[in-house]
């Protein structure tokens, strides 16, 4: 016993930096050894949920586009006969990039309405906390994944509608394409968030999409142009932020939108889009910070 090390003295000489040539030095004890982004883990975490949703990739992916072509067919059938127009436009051509970018969001939604709540109903929410990942770097790699998963729904869409007789996908301005599509998706995969920090059950989460999210879709102007509806109504379609990323997406393939009759309009739209986006994400931040229904 007498030739055994102190263990005080065993543990200073475990701490001590390795001097060697080409032995590995790690850092003293309470030492950080990740500097401002964990960019490492925040890969990581991205990966994990973008090859979570991948391994279903005929649920997750290409179910959404025959469920549009869907749409697409039976309001095609009972609403564009006759050669009907909509802003300059056959009735199909109308509608294609509201279902698309319909498709993306919910998409987006349904990704990150799972994380928390699924996590907190199985007992493996702590695969979330423990990492060492800050508050913001866990909100940007499951937005993240949500948006992938918007995006490649929405090419699943487009490149099936291509093919669809009577459906023109002629891009105008393709920057609204882009910046509709992603704020969106991101809108969506906030309140998404938000959904899985609030819900302690799926009946919770069933309750937002059936009486929130789809109905703000249904009535953001997919399938119609709000001119046709009543002030009022018109008037309520508008605050509405669904009919801004569904307009404006359009705007994107058709030149033309009910946002407004001019560029500045559209251009107002995403502003708000971006802004609401900015707000939104500062809230779900604070929330994901004070780990409300997560950590208490």
């Amino acid at each position: 016993m007498a030739d055994q090390p102190i263990p005080a003295i065993a543990n200073a000489q475990a701490q001590t930096p390795a001097a060697g040539r080409g032995q590995r030095v790690f850092p003293a004890q309470g030492v950080p050894t990740i500097h401002r982004v964990n960019r490492l883990g925040l890969w990581t975490l991205y990966m994990k949920e973008v090859r979570r949703f991948f391994k279903v990739q005929t649920q997750t992916i290409w179910a959404p586009a025959i469920t549009t072509l869907l749409y697409l067919m039976i309001f095609t059938v009972a609403m564009g006969q006759g050669g009907r127009q909509v802003l300059g436009v056959s009735f199909a051509s109308f509608i294609a990039p509201g279902l698309i970018v319909m498709g993306m969001i919910n998409n987006a939604f349904a990704n990150t309405s799972f994380n928390f709540l699924a996590g907190k109903i199985q007992g493996t929410i702590v695969d979330y906390l423990m990492p060492p990942l800050s508050d913001g770097e866990l909100m940007i790699g499951l937005i993240g994944a949500a948006v992938t998963r918007a995006v490649l729904v929405g090419l699943a869409i487009a490149l099936a509608m291509a093919f669809w007789p009577g459906v023109s996908l002629h891009i105008a301005h393709p920057w609204a394409i882009v910046w509709f599509g992603l704020m969106g998706s991101v809108l969506l995969a906030v309140m998404g968030l938000f959904t899985s920090l609030w819900a302690e059950k799926f009946d919770h989460a069933a309750l937002i999409t059936n009486f929130v999210i789809t109905p703000l879709t249904m009535l953001s102007g997919t399938f119609y142009v709000i001119h046709n509806l009543h002030p009022m109504f018109q008037a309520i379609s508008r605050v509405n932020p669904f009919f801004y990323v569904i307009s404006g997406f359009r705007f994107g393939f058709l030149g033309q939108s009910d946002i407004g009759s001019s560029n500045a309009a559209v251009l107002n739209g995403a502003l708000y889009l971006g802004a609401l986006n900015v707000v939104l994400g500062i809230l779900l931040y604070l929330l994901l910070r004070s780990g409300w229904k997560l950590k208490s």
